[in-house]
């Protein structure tokens, strides 16, 4: 029997649940500019996709690199989500913004 095609779902499965709490994460210690360590293991998970020998492995690997690539999109909506007070923003860089625009911190 072969069991790639449930593999590969329950992978993209996990790897999309996965990503989404690792974007805000992101997002909320390192800001929008962690967005390039996402492109740089995006792109080599799609290199690797082109030369795994296992059909199983190249369907995670480029579900994973795509998943990383739309996952810059999502950071910079993050950002936008913290703005808009849906997520907590970064207590120590709402300090660090209240300086640079010479208010107090909230």
């Amino acid at each position: 029997m072969n069991y790639d095609g449930i593999i590969i779902g329950i992978g993209t499965f996990l790897i999309i649940g996965l990503l989404h709490p690792v974007v805000i994460k992101a997002e909320y210690y390192f800001t929008v500019k962690i967005w390039p360590l996402f492109l740089i293991f995006g792109v080599l998970c799609m290199a690797i996709s082109l030369v795994s020998p296992s059909p199983t492995e190249r369907s995670l690997s480029a579900v994973l690199g795509c998943s990383l690539l739309w996952s810059i999109k999502e950071i910079f909506e993050q950002k936008k989500r913290v703005e808009k007070g849906w997520f907590p923003e970064n207590p120590n860089r709402k300090i660090y913004r209240a300086a640079e625009i010479g208010g107090e911190d909230k």
